[in-house]
């Protein structure tokens, strides 16, 4: 029995890990309860123990059963560990930076508020509209707020996880520590233990997800992409550790193991830790809620950790939009959105519209994804439902957040083009 177990415990600790850290990030973030809320259907869930202690949260099956733990970290979320990481500290973000989160609350037309009430599911009963699980939309117009609501439970205030959208902030981030000279998008040799073909992967590889890294985004107990969030210490260093399964540059596959290991690479080249992204973009904008979650190394969860209110989350949208000028200064490489935005060939391709750190509504062959949205339109996409999206030709940011892992439309593409219609 003990064999059986040491065979199940990989299986068992992605599901403590999830436990243990999804409840710390609940209290200490987002100030929510209950702890056990936002755990996604798993047959692990009923036997999970989950509660609090000196250091931040621990988590156990049956409470014996591969404990993991949660530290709360100053700044910086909650990081899982065996004994407290040292993240150092982190630097303070000025809100009076940011014009979007300061602004009064708009009292939407009655299109726009129509276009709202249908992606908040107010048509449907109570157990489809909390399937649908729509818990904020902010619409920003020429960088204006023009209406946002919240579901009951979450205020204006309340930070909520982007999951995959914190791709296309670390792909923005990534476009300042270029305009700044620190970094390039054809940097090669990227980790001193790559002495084989994959020393040829450059940034921009791990930007496109073309890096040939074997990997499964599955969100399956004892994945990769599970294994690396729930059980590993360096996460980087685990992804960095995959084998080729496709020779470099030839394609593109999902993979939050790239993003995140791009973090690292980042962080070679700026000695930063967890501090990186509050230093080289947040601060920048003034999105003061921001946390930016890291492993026990110090290397951003670049993949899927960054918190925010929904407000802030426009801001970056915003930023976006405006190609990266913010209060008047250039911060990123000027196109640098347009190339970040726009799809490359490739010889095989999982994501027909996945470009670099965005998703875009033009597929290589010039299809649209979404043919309700304009042909400029773009998007960053997160587990369970999170979305903004950039419309540039109609000054427009929508941003959608929420819990949806079984819902199957979340009616964001129909918002927008309701939005779009409503703003005429």
């Amino acid at each position: 029995s003990s064999d059986l177990y040491w065979w199940v415990r990989p299986l068992l600790r992605t599901g403590t890990g999830y436990a243990a850290h999804n409840a710390c990030a609940l209290a200490t973030i987002a100030h929510r309860t209950p702890l056990t809320a936002d755990l996604p259907p798993n047959p692990l869930v009923p036997y999970l123990r989950v509660a609090p202690d000196a250091g931040g949260y621990w988590a156990s099956v049956l409470g014996v059963l591969a404990g993991q733990q949660a530290w709360v970290m100053d700044g910086f979320g909650c990081t899982l560990a065996a004994s407290r990481p040292d993240l150092g500290r982190a630097s303070w973000i000025d809100g009076a930076r940011n014009p979007v989160s300061s602004q009064p609350t708009a009292s939407a037309p009655p299109a726009l508020a129509a276009a709202l009430a249908k992606a908040f599911g107010d048509d449907l009963d109570a157990a489809q509209r909390d399937t649908l699980g729509t818990r904020a939309v902010v619409v920003l117009w020429h960088g204006r707020v023009v209406a946002e609501r919240y579901a009951a439970g979450f205020e204006p205030t309340t930070p909520q996880l982007g999951w995959s959208m914190t791709k296309s902030v670390t792909s923005l981030m990534l476009g300042r520590l270029v305009a700044e000279g620190k970094v390039a998008l054809s940097d090669s040799h990227l980790r001193a233990e790559w002495t084989d073909a994959r020393a040829s992967i450059t940034i921009e590889d791990l930007l496109r997800m073309r890096s040939g890294l074997a990997w499964d985004e599955a969100y399956d107990l004892g994945t990769p992409i599970t294994q690396m969030l729930y059980d590993q210490a360096d996460m980087a260093a685990f992804v960095a550790a995959q084998p080729l399964a496709h020779p470099v540059g030839t394609v593109q596959q999902y993979s939050s193991g790239s993003t995140t290991l791009l973090c690292a690479v980042l962080n070679a080249a700026m000695h930063q830790g967890a501090d990186l992204p509050r230093r080289a973009l947040l601060g920048l904008l003034g999105v003061s809620s921001a946390v930016w979650e890291a492993d026990s190394v110090g290397t951003p969860v670049c993949s899927s950790y960054l918190w925010a209110t929904p407000r802030d989350w426009a801001a970056i949208g915003q930023f976006a939009l405006d190609d990266g000028v913010w209060n008047g200064k250039r911060l990123l490489p000027s196109g640098w959105m347009k190339t970040t935005t726009t799809t490359l060939p490739i010889a095989t391709r999982e994501d027909p519209n996945y470009a670099a750190g965005w998703w875009t509504n033009l597929t290589p062959e010039g299809s649209l994804v979404v043919p309700a949205l304009p042909r400029d339109a773009y998007w960053a996409s997160g587990h369970d439902g999170q979305r903004m999206y950039v419309v540039p030709s109609a000054k427009l940011v929508v941003v959608r957040l929420g819990f949806s892992p079984s819902a199957d439309d979340i009616r964001t593409d129909a918002l927008v083009a309701d939005v779009l219609k409503a703003l005429g």
